[in-house]
Order: structure tokens, then C-alpha cells, then sequence
């Protein structure tokens, strides 16, 4: 039971992402609806249930407007894992200052990157200029802050059925949106 579900608030917004034990629980406690299963089953003692993979509360939750925080794992998640220098993609990365803060520079959305070890041995405390290499994209702040935390966030636009839920938030996967261009294209031509 290690699979995830998406938690939707009663007017469908993403408020959480759960394990499959908790989201079981709440729908025989009877708080939220199934909207999708995922194909998978478990069973009990007299009976086999389909896994679910996205379920709404019954009742609205109110929640505070989320903050977004920075941190290394955000800036990650908002460089969808891959080197702001060369574009090599792992898990391995650094965060990089894209102004060193030998010169000035904060920790803020706008000047940090992820990087790889390599690019970032490379640079040093240099300047973009005196690196010679250019950024792949402009670092700034996401404009949507979820409900949910942003790399669960990021992973779960990866998920076919939850994309149907999570608004669309370009900055987070490159490819996707690509994907998506691609796609409408080939569907109007």
C-alpha cells in the first residue's frame, strides 16, 4: 500500500496528496467520494476493493493561503531536477547562487538554480559573464502556491488522471508543456 491519492477539497481544489491507508480510511469512515481508481485492489477479510486514486472530501475545509517556501528541494522541483547550465537531469544536483554572494548575492527565487556538481565546481564564485555559460531559464518565483507541497506538487502533474484536477502550472515541466503543444498541434492539423 504504498500508493499515493489525491486529496481534493468539496469545490475540487488539491489540498493533499495521502497514502493509500489513509485515503481507505476515509472512505469507509465515510468523509470523501471516489473519483477515480487506480486499477489496483486490496482486499479484506469478506470482500476486494478498488485502490482509489483520487477521492473529494464531503465536507469543505478551510484553509489559510499557503505560503510558498524556499527551499533547496523547491528550487529542484521548480528546475524539474535538471542543471540550469548544461541540462543534465538526476539526482544529484546542487543549488547554485546565479549571483555569488561574494558580490551581493541572496538567497532568493530569482538567483538560486539547480546545478549539477560539475557546472557548479566549474563556476565557482564567478559571474553568468565570466562563466561564459547562459542559464537554460530565467529563475523566478512560481506564481501558483499549492495547496500541497510543491515537489508533491510537480511529481503529481506526472500523473495522467490528477492533471485533470492540478491546475496547470507551466514553470514546473518543461517537457509537459512541450508535450502538450505538440499534442494540439497534431490534433488541429
Amino acid at each position: 500500500m504504498s500508493q499515493e491519492v489525491l486529496v481534493l477539497n468539496s469545490d475540487y481544489e488539491p489540498l493533499n496528496i495521502c497514502n493509500m491507508r489513509r485515503a481507505i480510511a476515509l472512505v469507509f469512515l465515510g468523509k470523501v467520494d471516489v473519483l477515480h481508481e487506480d486499477g489496483h485492489s486490496f482486499h479484506t477479510v469478506s470482500s476486494i476493493y478498488t485502490a482509489p486514486s483520487v477521492v473529494r472530501l464531503r465536507n469543505h475545509v478551510r484553509r489559510p493561503t499557503p505560503q510558498l517556501k524556499l527551499s533547496r528541494r523547491s528550487v529542484l522541483a521548480r528546475d524539474n531536477h535538471t542543471c540550469q547550465y548544461c541540462g543534465y537531469r538526476g539526482t544529484d544536483l546542487t543549488v547554485d547562487h546565479v549571483i555569488p554572494k561574494r558580490l551581493g548575492g541572496k538567497n532568493t527565487w530569482d538567483n538560486l538554480v539547480a546545478c549539477c556538481k560539475k557546472c557548479n565546481s566549474k563556476k565557482s564564485d564567478k559571474t553568468l559573464a565570466q562563466f561564459g555559460h547562459p542559464l537554460l531559464h530565467t529563475p523566478r518565483k512560481p506564481k501558483y502556491v499549492p495547496f500541497i507541497s510543491f515537489t508533491k506538487f510537480v511529481n503529481g502533474s506526472r500523473n495522467l488522471i490528477w492533471r485533470d484536477y492540478l491546475p496547470v502550472f507551466q514553470e514546473t515541466n518543461p517537457e509537459f508543456v512541450t508535450a502538450e503543444r505538440e499534442s494540439m498541434a497534431n490534433a488541429a492539423g
